[in-house]
């Protein structure tokens, strides 16, 4: 278990609030590309096959992928597993489409680090208008005037497979694409990979900015420029679409926790994964709230505690 702040060096600068808004060639051409086929090839060739294997792909994918191998291992190291598992599900972290681990982490990290502080940019907070943090997202990228340096940790800087993820991300989709173009032609191609990216990053993103604008709260953070928010949803949709990532607000106040739906009826099927390689000896020592050591500038909403899930499997 280890906090991000360990990776973030402010010996060249701690200001998360001044810079400017830049284009992201990269990020930018990669989501529109991946739109016009979608829309394009996706429509003319669409097949109920195809969007079946679009949805099957997804959960693997976002579930295996984001939220276990790049988020709650990778990221916050929240429970241990062999390293065949962490490289395994750091590969299907980079088939989302957000970057490689590399990537991710440094996105994440600073993030994070901005969202700590007083103040920080919007860019940071997504304290900005829908459409304009969509256009932030999506396309541009914020370059700060005296930001901070990000330190990679041996893990990612001395690991081959991860080194040769971070530098192979975007081909990593190709045999995807040709087991999907092999199984169902173009329409499999189009919803299976670029349905599947764009769905992915602009879900992503969307639950990100009501996390931290809309939505309930047990927790507030005393000091930071940015709260998290629970993201509820009609019969726990949310929780179920993304794994759990959804509720924010408890993320906020436990970020090494390996559970992230602390309350009854907080549906976390990431945590429910994870419990199930526990059964089968792949996973262990997987960190809940009471393991991480008490934070003087959390504080709770509600009047008496709640009663907390972390019993459940």
């Amino acid at each position: 278990m280890r906090d991000i702040t360990d990776r973030i060096d402010l010996a060249r600068g701690n200001d998360a609030l001044t810079g400017r808004m830049v284009w992201a060639p990269a990020k930018s051409l990669w989501y529109c590309f991946h739109t016009i086929i979608w829309l394009t090839l996706g429509s003319f060739y669409f097949s109920w096959g195809a969007v079946a294997a679009f949805l099957l792909l997804s959960i693997i994918i976002l579930c295996g992928g984001h939220s276990l191998g790049m988020h709650r291992k990778l990221i916050h190291d929240s429970f241990d597993c062999p390293l065949w598992l962490e490289r395994f599900g750091v590969y299907l972290g980079t088939l989302v489409g957000l970057g490689g681990p590399f990537t991710m982490m440094r996105a994440h990290d600073m993030r994070d680090w901005a969202q700590r502080q007083s103040d920080c940019h919007p860019f940071f907070s997504q304290h900005s208008s829908i459409a304009r943090d969509w256009l932030w997202q999506m396309h541009m990228t914020l370059s700060l005037r005296d930001g901070p340096k990000m330190v990679y940790p041996e893990k990612l800087t001395r690991d081959p497979v991860m080194i040769w993820l971070q530098r192979t991300v975007w081909l990593q989709q190709l045999p995807i694409a040709l087991a999907l173009y092999y199984l169902g032609g173009w329409g499999f191609v189009a919803w299976g990979v670029s349905g599947r990216i764009i769905i992915s990053i602009t879900g992503h993103w969307l639950i990100g900015w009501f996390a931290h604008n809309h939505g309930p709260r047990d927790w507030h953070i005393h000091g930071h420029a940015t709260q998290g928010y629970n993201v509820p949803g009609p019969l726990a949709l949310f929780g179920f679409i993304s794994f759990g990532e959804c509720w924010h607000n408890n993320h906020h106040a436990f970020p090494e926790s390996a559970k992230l739906g602390l309350m009854r009826g907080q549906v976390d099927p990431g945590w429910w994964a994870l419990k199930a390689l526990e059964r089968v000896g792949l996973v262990r020592n997987l960190v809940l709230p009471e393991d991480i050591p008490h934070r003087a500038d959390l504080r709770p909403t509600f009047p008496t505690p709640k009663k907390r899930a972390t019993s459940l499997p």
